[in-house]
């Protein structure tokens, strides 16, 4: 499993959705739903990260662009 701080935003939804679909499937191993769950709530959080980061980093070029 990889370090999810040194995830891109892409890679993080990606592993998300695979987890998802195992959490889905009617065959999903209920011993492994903790770590599913836990697993998901640590990539949401990332993204959520990534998104704020990239918000503020496009609003500030806005900023510099209208101070031009």
């Amino acid at each position: 499993m990889e370090d999810i701080k040194n995830m891109t935003y892409t890679d993080a939804v990606n592993e998300l959705d695979r987890i998802v679909n195992k959490m889905q499937s009617p065959d999903c191993d209920i011993d492994l739903l903790a770590s599913y769950t836990s697993r998901a709530l640590a990539l949401l959080t990332h993204c959520k990260q990534k998104l704020h980061t990239t918000e503020e980093e496009v609003r500030q070029c806005l900023d510099a662009l209208s101070e031009s």
